[in-house]
């Protein structure tokens, strides 16, 4: 815990910081703070680094308690709802902007950052619409699909490998989505295990492949999305952004589907090829 652990040592009713910030990078706390920009340190420390006012917002509105918040005199004086919102028992520290980007990973930090306790993982066979990735790799697009699966009403994300689902780009890239959906992060053969228990349950398996593609004999030509019925309980199998989804994952699949497109460009970028899929189940919910 860091050294000021009430909000009324760093901003009294006055409105002046009665706290000296924190000016040192070899501080103890900034240290440990700036381990958590890699996998190794927030699997040591159990604690994920949030970046700035949105994520801090995100925390909020889905009642989760970041454990450390250090923050600028200049972030404190300019939202004070947004710090009354914060649990009380919260744990500040201010600080100065040269030590807050020493534990940012961006350039240009607005103003604040926490560390966060990671969100429950998904729990198995709760959710009637699944989102399950194979080997994405880069963390704008696993952020951007977050996202987008969020919006679509999907109730888990399954992740076979790839990257670390609660790494600060990612973080931002999902605007949040990240610690608001159920996930959780295995390996491959884990995955397909989860899969084929998804199956045996009731789920229609649905991987999505380039309108080409046709290498699994025991499936007939994939379907155009739109054909198929996204209202029954769904698994969607995404595939990496170079090799598509392992053949492995494709042959357990008990749906082919397949986003129609020019054939001037090869294959559609998997975070843009998402969204049609994933929100096609919205669309004929709503019977449109």
């Amino acid at each position: 815990m860091c050294a000021v652990t009430r909000l009324s040592e760093v901003i009294p009713s006055d409105g002046l910081g009665a706290a000296e910030p924190l000016t040192s990078r070899r501080n103890p706390l900034v240290k440990q703070l700036r381990l958590l920009q890699e996998s190794r340190g927030r699997r040591e420390q159990g604690l994920l680094l949030l970046e700035g006012t949105h994520l801090l917002q995100e925390t909020v509105r889905l009642g989760l308690q970041p454990r450390e918040v250090l923050a600028t005199a200049a972030w404190l004086a300019d939202h004070g709802e947004l710090v009354a919102a914060l649990p009380p028992d919260c744990s500040w520290r201010l600080v100065s902007g040269e030590v807050l980007e020493a534990i940012a990973t961006t350039q240009h930090p607005d103003g604040v950052v926490a560390s966060l306790l990671p969100p429950t993982a998904a729990a198995p066979g709760t959710a009637s619409f699944v989102l399950a990735l194979d080997g994405i790799q880069d963390p704008g697009n696993l952020g951007t699909l977050m996202r987008t699966a969020l919006a679509a009403g999907v109730g888990a994300l399954w992740l076979a490998d790839g990257a670390d689902p609660f790494q600060p780009k990612v973080l931002r890239a999902s605007a949040g989505a990240a610690l608001a959906l159920p996930l959780v992060r295995e390996s491959r053969q884990e995955l397909a295990e989860r899969l084929q228990a998804a199956t045996a349950a009731g789920l229609q398996l649905v991987v999505a492949v380039r309108p080409e593609t046709g290498s699994v004999a025991v499936i007939s030509a994939p379907l155009p999305y739109w054909q198929l019925d996204w209202t029954r309980p769904t698994v969607l199998l995404l595939g990496n952004e170079g090799a598509g989804v392992s053949a492995e994952l494709q042959a357990l699949a008990s749906q082919r589907v397949t986003i129609p497109h020019s054939p001037a460009v090869e294959s559609l970028n998997v975070a843009v090829a998402a969204a049609p899929l994933l929100l096609e189940r919205l669309r004929q919910q709503a019977g449109a």
